[in-house]
């Protein structure tokens, strides 16, 4: 089944009545759906999906997203954070782990520089570098995780990873992640504005016009 909610103009979905459903609604999977609300009984889901819905009611439209991520930590009882940065984020995560500290949590942060590797030594040639020719550091995500798994936090902040790296700490870190920064070197990591733009004055650059 092609699913297209993002093309769906009936929005069933947020309806007491579920009457008009599209033929290629997801809901129609009524197995799925089932399987999926079963998952929500399980204790290490049923509260941390609570805690976070609690989080959306108590700071709608009042909260920053790292305010909600901090309250999150603490009513989730989360004493240990990790924060997995980019080194071009480095005074912002020194700035997130001033402001959780002093809200009483511990941070552990690692840099996407950790190792100290050259990219070549991961099978990156030497012409896909910013610099080819010279010693250029690795990210390592996967390090990265493995870093916060051995200090043993439970729940990890993603600061600024780049595309596909993100994804590459998500899978190997064993705490649940969030992510509080999208990088987005162009537009001031607010990835968003791209979204906003794709019909406007930046079309041309979007659409390859």
């Amino acid at each position: 089944m092609q699913y297209a909610c993002a093309k769906c103009g009936v929005l069933e979905c947020r309806k007491e009545k579920k009457e008009h459903l599209p033929l290629n609604c997801p809901m129609r999977q009524e197995e799925m759906v089932a399987e999926a609300m079963a998952e929500y009984g399980k204790e290490e889901n049923q509260n941390f999906f609570i805690t976070s819905t609690q989080i959306e009611s108590a700071g709608y439209g009042l909260w920053t997203r790292m305010q909600e991520t901090m309250e999150f930590c603490k009513r989730m009882g989360y004493q240990k954070v990790g924060i997995a940065f980019c080194v071009g984020l480095q005074q912002e995560a020194k700035i997130l782990t001033k402001y959780l500290e002093r809200n009483g949590l511990e941070v552990v942060s690692v840099i996407c520089k950790t190792g100290g590797k050259d990219k070549t030594e991961v099978g990156v040639p030497e012409e896909s570098k910013l610099q080819p020719g010279s010693f250029e550091t690795m990210c390592n995500p996967i390090l990265q995780a493995k870093v916060l798994n051995d200090a043993q936090t439970k729940f990890n902040i993603i600061l600024g990873l780049c595309v596909g790296h993100d994804s590459l700490f998500i899978r190997y870190s064993q705490a649940p992640v969030t992510t509080l920064v999208a990088k987005d070197r162009v537009l001031v990591h607010n990835p968003c504005a791209a979204i906003y733009a794709y019909d406007g004055y930046y079309k041309s650059k979007l659409q390859g016009e």
